[in-house]
């Protein structure tokens, strides 16, 4: 019975994830060339933009991020999809109002685009 106990403590450990969550403000933009971290090269559509929060002097760029609806911000009752969304950083937005700048495919994904 010990043997199992810890193989069950030594898979747990292996399954602990390095990753983590911040809330934060989404909302979605429409012009994705050119960008603050690639230029005229287009990114594809699964892409976000960094607020100032998340920017860090432009170190973000290419990296990915898991993105949720947790709730309304607005009087849309009911905006998520319950789905989840990985975008890469392309660009800056900088004084936006949100934590990160989705597009809207990636957006639209997550939550109702009338609550965006």
């Amino acid at each position: 019975m010990e043997n199992y106990s810890l193989f069950f403590v030594g898979m747990v450990a292996c399954l602990i994830s390095f990753a983590s969550a911040t809330p934060g403000i989404a909302t979605f933009y429409t012009k994705y060339v050119p960008s603050a971290c690639f230029g005229n090269q287009d990114q594809g559509k699964m892409i976000a933009a960094a607020g100032d929060a998340l920017w860090d002097n432009g170190t973000v760029c290419g990296k990915m991020f898991t993105v949720t609806c947790m709730g309304p911000r607005n009087p849309v009752r009911h905006p998520c999809t319950g789905k989840i969304v990985t975008v890469k950083i392309v660009d800056h937005c900088p004084r936006c109002p949100s934590t990160i700048d989705l597009s809207q495919e990636a957006f639209t994904i997550i939550a109702n685009p009338v609550a965006g």
